[in-house]
Order: C-alpha cells, then structure tokens, then sequence
C-alpha cells in the first residue's frame, strides 16, 4: 500500500508538469528500493497533452492515445524472439498513452510460414469485424535472406517490394481505421569483413529506398482518411551479440511512429535510451501527409567549384640525365606511379553526386586522390594528374570507375574493405604486374608507390584488438614494405600516416546533414558507436594516435634506408584534421560523400595536393595538419632543394628504436590524498565510516587471499604462500613498494591492526584464508577470526571499526563439474548466508567487502611456454579449462559462473543485513566482467599471473587491490564492474570533501547507474551467452519488493497530493483532471521494461 501511495501521489503531481520532449532512461538498472524504483518509473512517462474529447476520424491525425492494438505481420522466423520483445516494448510505450493496448502477431507456428501475402489475408480476416477501433500494423520486410553479392540482388528486391505491395493492397482493400508502418528488418554480424558490411548496408539502402518509392505514392495516403502505409526512415538492425539491443530496437520504431521534430540531433550514446514524446505542436502519429519526407533539404548538391588546379611551377625539367640515387629525384623523373590501400585509394564514392547512397559501392579509381588519371589537371586534381605537367609520359595511373582487377585500374591495387592484412597480398599483385606490364621499365624507370592502410582496423579494432593492436598492424605493414624493398628497385614509397577519423562522427550527430548514421554503423561501428566521453572513445583516440606513431616508428628505425634507389616517406599531412564547416557551424557535408564517411572528389582534390606539398616538405618538418576549409596552395620544387625530399637529402637523423624502458623494481603506488583524517568522533554508524577510522582489516577467502605463488619464480617457489603481498591484506613494507588495501589504508590510519606479512602461517594476523577453501569453508574461517579478535590484546572488539574482505568460489565454480550437487548456485548463496549471519549477529562495528567472483573463462586464454602453465593450469580448474571450446560442458559452468554473482548480489542486497546502523555489507564487483590484461601485442599478459597461469602473481595482487580500493570508493550503482589492470601508479582514488566515507548502499547517491565494461580498452573475458545481462551491473538487486515507506506517511504524502494536485489541475486543465489521472497511474502500473 505505501508503495502504491507514492505512486498515485507522483502521478498526481506529474498531471501538472510541464510538456517534455524526451525522456532519457539508462539501460539494465534495475531499482532496489521502492522510491527508486517509483522514481525511474515517473521519469519513463511522457507527460499528458490535451486530446480531443473523441477518438480521431482520420488516419493523420490519429494520436497514441487512439490505438487499441498493434499487429504484427513478416517478423523473421530466425529471429522471432527478439522481433517479438520489440513489438512488445513499443506496445508498453504506447500503454503510456491507452494502457489498454495490446500487441498480437500472425501464428507462426510452423517450420514454413506462409508468405506475406497469407499473413495479410489471416489478419485482414481476423479484423474484419472491428470498424472503429484504431490499429497499428508493423509490417517487417526482412533483408536477412536475399544474398548480398548476389548478380541478381535487383531482381530480388523487385520480388519483395512487389509482396509487400500486394500485401498492402490487401490491407488498404480488407481493414479499418488502421495506420501501418512499413519497416525494414535486418541482422548485422559484426565479424564479417567491411567490404561485406559495405555491401550489405549498400542492399538494405536499396531495398529501404524501393519501398520508400512505393509507399510515397498518392494510393496510399489520398484515397481514404482511415487507413495509409508508412516506411519507416531507416532499417531496424539487429546485432544478436548485444543483449539490451530490442530495447533500443524498440525506441528506434517508436520514434520513427511519431512525428519528427525539426533540428533534433541524433542520440549516438549507446549506453541511453531516448524516449522521444508526442507535443502540443506535434502530437500525431507519422503518415506521409503530416510528415511529408523533405527531400530537398537532405540534398547536399556537390557543386563543382573547379575541381582542377593551376600549376605555378615554372621549372618543369627532368633531372639532365636519369639519377641513380632515390634522394636527388625530381618531379620529372618519375615514370611510374603505383598505389595500395582500401577504399578511399579505390574511391568508393568519390564521384556520386547529390545525395545518392548507392553510388557510394562505385569505385572511381580515376578520381583517386594517389593514383588517379582521369582527364587533365584543370578539372581532375590527383597525384598523377600534377605529375603529368613534369612528365607527360607518366604511367601506371587509374582511369574510370571500376573493380582492382579491371584493366583501366591498372597500377592502382587498393581493394575497398582491406585492412593492413591485405597488404602483403595487394603488394604481390602490384610487384608482378609492373614486372609483366611493357610499357615499364622495372628495372630502370622511377616509381612512386603510395600506401595508405589503417581506417578499417580501427574501424574493426574493438572486435579483435589483438589482431588490430598497432604493434600487429604495423607488422603487416611492415612486412609489405619489405617486400618493395628487395624486390623494387628505383621506387620512392609514400607512406601516408593514418587520419584522425574520430571528428568524423560530427557529421552523425546532427540530424539536419541527413547522414546516413545507420549506414556507417554497419560500416564503421568501433569508431561512431561508442559514447561521448566513454572509455570506448577513449581508446579509439589512443588507437589512432598509436596507429600513426607505429607507422612513424617503423620508417624512423632506418629500415628502408639502406641503399640510394629506394626509400620509404611518412606523409603525415592527414595526421590531424579540421572537419570544414559551413558559416552556420555545421559540418560541412560538401567534403564527403552520400555516406558521410567516404571522402568526396572535392576533398580528393585537397588530399592531392597537400600529399603533394609533403613530398615536397623536409622529414621532420612536414605539415601534419589540415584545415580543409582554409583551402591549400600547391608548392613548388625550389632551385636550391629541386627534390622530392628523403631523410636523407634533408639532413634527418633517424632517432632509432626507443630506449628499452629500466625493469620495474616494485608494484608500488603513489598517494596523493589529502583528506586523510579520521571523523571528529569515533562514527556510530556504517554510513558515516571515514577510511580513517578503519583501525582492524581481516580477510576471509582461499588461495588468492593467501598469496598463493604470488612471488614465485620456479615451480618449487609456486606453493608458497606469500600473505604479505596478498591484495586485501598483505602488509608487507609500504604502499611506495607494495600495493595492498591495508597499505593504503595504512596513508589514513598508520596504526592499522590484522594485516599479515611475509610467508607462510607464521605472521598471518587476521587473514584467514585457506589455499584450495570452498564456500562451505567460510563459516569456519570466520568462527577463527571471531575467536582471534576476541582474544587479542590489542583489539577493542566492541569498539574497534572493522574491515573484513571475503572473496571465495573459484574453487566452487573449478570444481563444479565434479559434484554438481553440494556446489550448486542455491548451496553456494545458502553458505553465504550462514557466514554473513556470523558476523551480522556477533561482530559490532564491522563494514564486510564482498568480493563478487570472477570471470574465470578468461583464463583458457592465458598461455605460456613453461610446464607450470601448460600442465598445471588445467588441472587447478579443470571445469573451466578442460572444458571443449563452445561444448555444453563449458556452457553450462559459464552459465553457473554468472549465477554466482547474482546470487551473491541478491543476498548482500536483499536487505537481510539492513537493521543494524554499525554494519554493512558492499558488493565490490570490478570482477564481473573480467577482463585479461593484454600486452603491446594485443596478447593476454602473463606477468599479470603466477608460474601456474591461474593464481596471481604480485603484479596482478597490486592493480586487485587498487581496483577494490576504487570500488569502496564509489557508490553503490556506480561502481566499476570491470577490472581495467594498468599497473599505473597513480591509480588510487581519494575521498572527496562533498563525500569522505566508505561507500555503502545507504549513504550512495540516489540515481543508480552503472559503468559497464568497456568493448575496446583489451580483449574481454568470453562470456557466457547470457552475460551480461539486466543483472550485471554494479547495484544492487532486491529479491523481494520491500516497503520502505511508513504507511502513515504514505496516508499523509497522498492526502496533501491530492490537495495540490486538484488544486493546481483545476488552475490548468481542470476539464482533463480524471482522464489524465487514471491514464497516468495506469502507465505507471505497466510492467517494466529493463531500460
């Protein structure tokens, strides 16, 4: 009753907020207390507007409030599921408006559905009687099974628009009252390579097109004003590996149902859902006469400016006779000119006009910045294209539009989608046809090969960052070029460092530009996905900025100079960018084509020449920045440096490798806290603990806490137990040398009692823990400690503040294929309980970490050539790592893995241990989503674990201890839920003024939200086909819904709601008081979606 109080009270006074436009819910937070929970519900509802007093009689200006149900026809049998939970969430968000909506679809029952065609004839059947009620029909046209590369892709789209045409005819002829959507419905792999995701994206565009053809025809929105078709503006696409994605699936379609709202940008945050709301001014559902599609306003004209340029050059002459030394080589020497890349050397794009989508899959190799050859330098400005005003009988350039193996692309062998993976394959290709090709002297003539490789590994880099790290990357690149170096004589390599493409994302987030954002997610999704802010942008930036420090490094080591016909030239001209934009502050789209990814022929012409002016420019003193905008003038060759310029003929001394960086001598720390005093008064209470006041540390657990090999160097050393270095309660010298949460619990309180020290069980002080300890060992691990505190000296039991550690269950979760039974999740969560009663009931003064377990699948990835990692590993945790790859055996103790931490998550938060103001019980959960730290190559880096690869070495306790200190230190709903393993030593937190305590579920801040693991800092832990899910997150979960509002208030806070509420609605809409009453507390009452 309290609860229900508190939400007919917030509805009431939510009848007399102001109209909102948007309404921004966080994914996965499930509330745990019950005015949390009203709280996130009241923010889900879009406030009232006025309706009309009778239900509308026309289709366009039909509102959500008119809908009685929603109908589903086409969803895709491969993925009914998901398609299903969209439909049902886009019916929840309607029952804001009626809650009486509901959502059906046509049986599909069987193996072969029937077509389009029958489901249309069974729904038109079934509504033939309703002649009043309004209805939405989605109608879902789904792209999955039509092939990609198909030679007959039109033909198949033709036979699909030509269904759903008839289907709609059928619809229009049979059905009442009925609006229908027309929605295109796709799957995205993200593991199919980016030539294939071009091509896909390219079939969705024409399919979304040819319908939108369709359905703007007159037939389907002028004949009758209770029925219309709709197509959506863009497709729904589906990306199975996200968990949360129907959700977001399900704000796209509402969104798309509403009428749009002019100059809104685009929501790119992945981590929010944006619910968007009907208003005064546009209160209906979209159709095609309130929302007409503003075509001209999303064209963007590519106007020809003069896409040539002048050559001020007056000097124009070869060398007098033919150089033999790569470094006195003038413009007029080259004979041949030659490129590799991907797709902005093929051009994809570069010559599509207006806004024509899918022209961007045409190649216009003739317009290639590098290597194109299309007309002359006054309307085509290309590399080649200057060249041929020093050397008219230049060749090897591209000409045309057209594929790498088609004739007219001739020494251009970029492939559009290849990554640096491809460039060995590219540079055989280009190596033999130079060879064969006779109107090249191979050996004699001059060359200048340009590659330009990078955008799709960073666009693919948070899939498979070992394979895109920049230190592989670099390798491909590296072993290309040493193919031209000793098989390529006479050839001057440009190697054109990778662009900044993180400002590319501008472009996507205002909605007036009209990009295709939908388009390049499929395309590009590492670089336009991730949030503002986040950690995964974070890392796109480090990539990027690593990618073209690489590349620097490779040719700075002096590799390709060893002898004088060949060398090889960073051009960084591209390293950082000024997006171009227009006098309003827009980007300017004129600079890209259709996808707003690719380049356009106006920013071709600006590459030209800026490579141009870089060959020109002295190594170590090129310009490696562009404003576009600002235009750029062509250099010239001077009489006293008449030469492209090399290291060499610029006078530039190759720095070397790097210095080899001095061996770390400790895993310390640095401290730079300043709030370090304890409270004024000893705190009575949990919630008002300072780190200060901690004057007793305990630690309960297994192997882990004991040390466990954690110094070893041999397999005779792996045994012992090195508690003083252990995370949560090793005390071992100083934080300088030793991280632990004692010694940096020791920069509050240097008189911290219980830590343990040195080896083995002689100065073990309070850690209990016991090598090889189960779940079911913990009550008599804490019995000890009980017993051990009680009987030392040196502690005051009842008023000594106490912070104990418990992190248990590997050797549960190991074990679990051995005796299902006794290590099962509910006999896992029950020993819990009785130990966590343990200390609830005897000990005073006490906050327990609960330390949630970890991934464990991960360590099937750590691998070492040594007998400790290769033999032993397997059989310390044979459940997880004996397991087959994708066997049911793994699955499954992936499965029980995840319901540990629920389990340990229900109970610290089930409010069993809520009574007493001097305790507390914090889940600390940087281990749910563990993730194996990785060295410069991109592998899991094995210093990080012991000469077993499974118990941590000293490196691995440091950054523990440093990640369980963050965790206290942040509320509860906020913490990290990641383990992000640096060793940097400035990773400890501190205690803020606005917030000194130790975080508890009472004293952290109202709005729970969660950091989630990041995609693209290093390889995460496999997880279970279910992880994450709603539940993993870092705040608590209830199991029971508690009443934490006294009825008497209650009673109280609705009484003097309703006062104000009648009072304030009878001021402003006191003729809809009622009806906006009961819809809201409805809404309220609706069954909530997981956003």
């Amino acid at each position: 009753m309290a609860s229900s109080a508190v939400l007919i009270l917030a509805a009431l006074i939510g009848s007399c907020a102001q109209l909102t436009d948007t309404v921004d819910v966080r994914k996965n937070e499930p509330s745990t207390e019950t005015l949390e929970e009203t709280e996130i519900y009241m923010s889900m509802l879009c406030s009232p507007i006025p309706a009309p007093l009778s239900p509308s009689s026309s289709v366009h200006t039909l509102r959500p409030v008119d809908i009685s149900a929603v109908y589903v026809l086409g969803i895709p049998l491969s993925h009914r599921d998901e398609a299903s939970r969209v439909v049902n969430t886009v019916a929840e968000l309607l029952s804001m408006f009626n809650p009486g909506v509901i959502a059906q679809h046509v049986d599909q029952t069987s193996l072969q559905p029937g077509s389009l065609l029958e489901e249309a004839e069974e729904l038109s059947r079934s509504l033939s009687h309703q002649v009043t009620d309004w209805k939405l029909v989605l109608l879902f046209v789904s792209a999955d099974s039509m092939c990609v590369r198909s030679p007959h892709v039109d033909v198949d789209v033709k036979a699909v628009v030509q269904e759903v045409e008839e289907a709609l005819q059928l619809l229009q002829k049979m059905l009442h009252n009925t609006l229908v959507h027309v929605v295109v419905w796709s799957t995205h792999d993200q593991q199919d390579n980016i030539n294939r995701r071009l091509h896909k994206a390219t079939l969705l565009k024409i399919l979304q097109d040819s319908l939108s053809h369709v359905l703007e025809h007159q037939n389907w929105h002028s004949k009758r004003v209770d029925f219309t078709a709709v197509m959506q503006p863009a497709p729904v696409i589906l990306e199975p590996i996200q968990d949360s994605e129907p959700n977001q699936l399900a704000v796209q379609l509402w969104t798309n149902l509403l009428q749009p709202s002019t100059g809104q940008a685009e929501v790119m945050d992945i981590n929010t859902i944006t619910i968007l709301c009907p208003t005064q001014e546009r209160p209906f559902l979209r159709t095609q006469k309130n929302s007409p599609i503003d075509r001209d306003s999303k064209a963007f004209t590519l106007k020809d400016p003069v896409m040539g340029t002048e050559i001020p050059c007056t000097d124009r002459s070869p060398s007098p006779i033919t150089p033999a030394s790569v470094h006195e080589l003038r413009p007029g020497d080259i004979k041949v000119v030659a490129a590799v890349g991907d797709s902005l050397t093929a051009a994809n794009g570069v010559g599509a006009k207006a806004d024509n989508l899918l022209l961007v899959i045409n190649e216009y190799r003739g317009l290639s910045w590098s290597i194109g050859g299309d007309e002359n330098i006054t309307t085509v400005t290309t590399l080649p294209n200057i060249l041929k005003q020093f050397n008219p009988s230049l060749t090897g350039f591209s000409e045309g539009v057209g594929k790498e193996d088609t004739p007219k692309a001739f020494l251009n062998q970029a492939v559009a989608g290849a990554n640096s993976g491809d460039m060995v394959r590219q540079v055989r290709v280009l190596v033999d046809k130079m060879k064969t090709d006779s109107s090249i002297d191979f050996h004699n003539d001059w060359k200048v090969i340009t590659m330009f490789i990078g955008g799709n590994d960073i666009c693919d880099f948070c899939t498979d960052s070992v394979f895109f790290s920049p230190r592989n990357v670099v390798s491909r690149i590296r072993q290309a070029l040493d193919i031209l170096h000793s098989e390529v004589p006479r050839a001057m390599v440009n190697l054109v460092e990778l662009l900044n493409v993180v400002p590319l994302r501008d472009l996507h987030k205002d909605k007036s530009l009209g990009c295709p954002t939908w388009f390049v997610n499929l395309v590009c999704p590492c670089v336009l996905k991730p949030k503002e802010g986040s950690s995964e942008l974070q890392k796109v930036n480090e990539i990027n900025k690593a990618y073209q420090h690489a590349m620097r490094e490779l040719i700075d080591s002096g590799r390709y100079n060893t002898h004088d016909n060949f060398t090889v030239v960073v051009q960084p001209f591209i390293r950082e960018v000024v997006l171009p934009t227009l006098k309003d502050g827009r980007p300017d789209r004129s600079y890209f084509s259709p996808d707003c990814f690719h380049l356009s022929q106006k920013s071709h012409t600006l590459m030209a020449r800026a490579l141009w002016n870089n060959m020109l420019e002295a190594v170590g003193n090129k310009t490696f920045t562009q404003d576009f905008a600002a235009g750029i003038a062509l250099k010239c060759p001077s009489e006293t440096n008449p030469f492209f310029r090399t290291a060499v003929n610029s006078n530039y001394t190759f720095p070397g490798p790097p210095p080899t960086p001095a061996p770390v001598k400790n895993w310390g720390s640095d401290f730079s806290c300043v709030n370090t005093a304890p409270s004024n008064s000893v705190p009575t209470s949990a919630h008002r603990l300072r780190p200060a006041d901690i004057k007793v540390v305990a630690a309960l657990g297994d192997s882990i806490t004991a040390g466990f090999g954690a110094k070893a160097k041999n397999l005779l050393q792996l045994k012992t137990e090195y508690r003083g270095v252990s995370w949560s309660i090793g005390g071992d010298q100083s934080l300088e040398t030793v991280t632990t949460l004692p010694n940096i619990l020791k920069k509050f309180n240097p008189k911290i009692k219980g830590v343990s020290k040195g080896q083995g069980k002689w100065q073990t002080g309070f850690n209990m823990a016991v090598s090889g300890a189960k779940i079911s060992g913990i009550p008599g691990q804490i019995r000890s400690l009980i017993d051990t505190m009680k009987n030392d000296s040196t502690v005051d039991f009842e008023n000594d503040w106490k912070l104990v550690t418990l992190f248990i269950g590997g050797n549960d979760l190991c074990q679990y294929c051995n005796d299902r039974a006794s290590l099962s999740p509910q006999n896992y969560s029950h020993h819990m309980m009785t130990s966590l009663d343990m200390l609830y009931k005897e000990v005073p003064r006490m906050i327990v970490n609960v330390l949630e377990i970890l991934e464990i699948e991960g360590l099937r990835r750590i691998k070492r050539d040594s007998l400790g990692c290769s033999v032993l590993q397997k059989y310390v945790c044979p459940c997880f790592l004996l397991a087959g790859e994708d066997s049911p055996e793994l699955a499954e103790v992936k499965r029980i893995n995840r319901e540990l931490q629920v389990e340990t998550e229900k109970l610290v938060y089930g409010g069993r241990y809520d009574d007493r103001e001097d305790f507390a019980v914090v889940a600390q959960p940087f281990f749910k989503n563990s993730i194996v730290p990785l060295n410069a190559d991109g592998r899991p880096d094995t210093t990080y674990f012991s000469e077993d690869c499974f118990h941590f070495s000293e490196r691995g306790h440091a950054d523990m201890a440093a990640a369980l200190w963050n965790n206290m230190l942040e509320p509860v709903g906020k913490k990290q839920t990641y383990n992000n393993f640096t060793n940097a030593r400035n990773n400890i937190k501190c205690p803020t003024e606005e917030h000194p305590y130790i975080f508890t579920k009472v004293n952290s801040l109202p709005s729970l939200t969660t950091t989630t693991a990041p995609r693209t800092d290093s390889t995460a832990l496999p997880h279970s086909s279910s992880a994450p899910t709603a539940h993993s997150t870092g705040q608590p979960l209830t199991s029971d819904c508690t009443d934490h509002v006294p009825v008497w208030l209650a009673a109280v806070l609705a009484v003097l709601g309703l006062l104000i509420g009648w009072a304030v609605t009878w001021l402003l809409l006191s003729c809809r008081t009622k009806r906006s009453k009961k819809m809201m507390i409805a809404a309220v009452e609706m069954k909530g979606s997981a956003f």
